[in-house]
Parts: C-alpha cells; structure tokens; sequence
C-alpha cells in the first residue's frame, strides 16, 4: 500500500511520501521502547508467537495509511510480572506520539495485541556433582 501525498505535502520541488513500511518500523521501535515488552510477535506458527528480533519490528506490525491518518495493530511479547493493561496502554500512547511526531500524520488508532507471555530463563547454577567430583 503506497500513501499518496497530501496537499500540505507537496512542494515547489517535488511531493514527499512515506512509506508504509517506514510507519511499521516506527510504531515497532516505539513499542519495544516500553518497559516490560518483551519483543514483537511475528503471530502464530503452529500455536507458538515466534519472537522477533530488533531488525524485524516491521513484522509485528499492521498499519492502514491514507492521505492523513493511520491505523495501527501492534503484537507484542510481554514480560511476565507486568501489568498487562498499563503496558498496552503506555504502547498505545508511545506509538501514536511517535508516528505522529516523526510522520505528521494522524494516528486514529493503535489496537495492542499480546500473544505470549515471556518468562525469564531461571539461573542455572552450576551442578554441585561436578565442583566435588574426585578426578
């Protein structure tokens, strides 16, 4: 989906476009910025939210773009112990400002989907057999 500039963007030398692809990787990068994300959620392979990576934000996220105003769907990891809502909410709040400050366009709405908890891998010490063992 390709945006066509608006009137406000057009000038003397030329129109300005944004990508939708650009907007996705804004809305990404403003989302795993909050604290307790985990990661981006790729979706369900399987049943399983496959987490992504730093250089594929863009795939966890939706936009619809027009002239001036977008639509976003987030999916998102979370970190286990978080509160769920107040983290969707401060997501919602980060994308929108983000988008909107960098892009100029209207943000009408940013849907957060969580698909999967994310729990800290719990420390392995190393095992007491091999630190005593007789060699």
């Amino acid at each position: 989906m390709s945006i066509v500039a608006a009137d406000y963007e057009k000038t003397d030398i030329g129109t300005i476009q944004i990508a939708p692809e650009v907007i996705e990787v804004i809305a990404g990068l403003a989302a795993v910025e909050v604290d307790g994300v985990a990661g981006m959620s790729g979706g369900f392979a399987g049943g399983i939210a496959e987490m992504l990576g730093r250089k594929n934000l863009s795939k966890g996220v939706k936009v619809e773009v027009g002239q001036r105003e977008a639509a976003v769907d987030v999916s998102i990891i979370i970190e286990y112990g978080n509160r769920i809502p107040e983290i969707a909410a401060e997501i919602q709040r980060n994308v929108k400002r983000s988008i909107e400050m960098m892009t100029g366009l209207l943000v009408v709405e940013v849907n957060v989907h969580i698909h999967d908890v994310h729990f800290k891998a719990a420390e392995k010490p190393e095992e007491e057999d091999q630190l005593h063992r007789v060699k």
